[in-house]
């Protein structure tokens, strides 16, 4: 009884598929111009875009129907980048050798080499991915924590907390109550690339959409924002690769 009365449940912002056993987060994005649904690989990952008004139950249902198409397409590039001895990783954007230094104390510490710099890790070989883990987290809240300060006070606005993830799909995601979520992996970017995301993500404290204000506002705070775009476009899948410990990492 009174069921016409009942909403359709609104569409998530992301789901989780299990794609031969690998979960891939899919972004979902609601489009006044779309007129059917739509699935994409961009390299920030899968995108499915449904029509507004559209039932979430039928867009799953597409989804699920378009599962191997997706799977055919990701990168295999796909082998998971590992953090550990012997890897070389872009850390801010510059290759930086990790090696293990044999002591089962102290912290990480990087050798400013000309060649190739390095990222000494302490610990057991078998603790040395978690370490380093660990210390590139540490880098990357302490880089995003700066930039998201910086372009909240240029756009008037309070950031009330920070934390990191470990999407497989998306760089960022902002709440309207103030908290914002990272993709740790902006440490490997270089820093013009981080500072567009908190830019792009602080930006939506004033516009919570992505609309021609909400680029505008972008663009208020970070003039040059193309160039992190575009580097994103370009190279996010080589970044999504990187995996932590636990995760083929």
């Amino acid at each position: 009884m009174f069921s016409f009365l009942r909403q359709a449940p609104k569409p998530p912002k992301s789901v989780t598929i299990d794609l031969d056993g690998r979960p891939v987060d899919v972004a979902v994005k609601i489009s006044k111009r779309a007129a059917s649904f739509r699935l994409s690989l961009p390299a920030s990952g899968p995108v499915l875009t449904l029509p507004e008004r559209s039932r979430w139950a039928d867009a799953e249902a597409f989804l699920l129907r378009h599962r191997n198409w997706l799977a055919a397409r990701l990168p295999r590039t796909a082998r998971s980048m590992r953090l550990e001895a012997g890897t070389e990783v872009p850390l801010r954007g510059v290759p930086h050798l990790v090696v293990g230094t044999g002591s089962l104390r102290g912290r990480v510490e990087i050798l400013p080499l000309v060649d190739l710099p390095e990222l000494r890790v302490p610990g057991a070989v078998e603790h040395q991915p978690r370490r380093l883990f660990d210390w590139l987290k540490t880098e990357a809240l302490a880089d995003l924590s700066e930039r998201s300060a910086f372009h909240a006070a240029r756009l008037g606005v309070t950031v009330k907390d920070i934390k990191l993830r470990s999407q497989s799909s998306r760089w960022g995601s902002c709440s309207s109550t103030g908290s914002i979520n990272y993709n740790w992996r902006l440490i490997l970017a270089p820093p013009f690339v981080l500072d567009y995301v908190a830019a792009h993500e602080v930006a939506h404290l004033v516009e919570m959409n992505h609309s021609d204000a909400f680029w505008a506002t972008v663009k208020r705070t970070l003039p040059d924002m193309e160039r992190g775009r575009a580097w994103l476009k370009a190279h996010g899948r080589q970044l999504m690769a990187w995996e932590p410990p636990g995760n083929g990492g």
